[in-house]
């Protein structure tokens, strides 16, 4: 990935690599789409996980962001199994987010199957704020984003979303993303926030979820989004989606 440390457009900073491929790859590919810079920031480099190894994920990490169209994907290289939200964490990821500076973040729903998913919620939060203080002692210039978005894909006590992407001509760009990580995903039915279906292949069961996020929105699929604030709407006449 480039090392142009130009703004971003967009940053999505999950726990652990294949984290945002499953949470928002399609937005983020959408995203890039557009000629928007779109970025990814791995907080650990999966180092617990029970398949593969740091060298093995980081080359597939690497392979699904060119898949993605990405201008940069870098690792915070925090400890996996292990994050905390404490003062040392929240200066490493100001220290990216000063670097990188994201008009727009995304990260993990306030919940999570892995702890490592729920502390890095509010580890994100905490990080994009502080990142905005002067007087922090962390490296670059205050920079704070100006949105936080919670990707709340798989997970049911984050439902309903408070808005939706429609990621239909992103879907298969997205399941390929997901696929480069063979030694996460390979013949497994479960991964992650993405619980089993009977003995439905991983890639399948996402496909179904992605068709439920779709179908809130009348298209064939969507990733589902949570915002702390009220949305602006500027026209109600405009407004998308059927009522009936």
């Amino acid at each position: 990935m480039s090392e142009n440390r130009e703004q971003l457009d967009l940053l999505a900073i999950m726990a652990h690599p294949d984290d945002a491929e499953l949470l928002c790859g399609g937005t983020l590919i959408k995203s890039a789409g557009r000629g928007k810079r779109v970025g990814i920031l791995d907080l650990t480099a999966g180092e617990m996980g029970s398949s593969g190894s740091v060298q093995i994920r980081a080359r597939e990490a690497a392979t699904a962001a060119r898949e993605m169209g990405l201008a940069v994907r870098v690792c915070a290289e925090l400890p996996d199994a292990c994050l905390e939200n404490d003062h040392r964490s929240r200066l490493v990821v100001s220290t990216h987010l000063r670097a990188l500076r994201p008009g727009v973040v995304i990260t993990h729903w306030k919940a999570g199957r892995h702890r490592d998913h729920r502390v890095a919620s509010e580890l994100v939060r905490d990080a994009c704020f502080l990142s905005g203080l002067r007087k922090l002692d962390a490296p670059g210039e205050a920079f704070r984003p100006r949105k936080l978005l919670y990707a709340t894909a798989f997970r049911e006590d984050a439902e309903p979303p408070d808005f939706v992407v429609d990621i239909t001509d992103q879907m298969e760009r997205k399941l390929d993303a997901i696929a480069r990580f063979t030694s996460q995903f390979e013949g497994v039915t479960q991964a992650g926030e993405v619980f089993p279906a009977g003995e439905r292949p991983l890639l399948e069961q996402i496909r179904a979820k992605m068709a439920h996020y779709g179908s809130l929105i009348r298209v064939r699929y969507g990733e589902p989004f949570r915002v702390d604030e009220a949305l602006e709407v500027d026209d109600v006449s405009e407004l998308a989606g059927s009522t009936f």
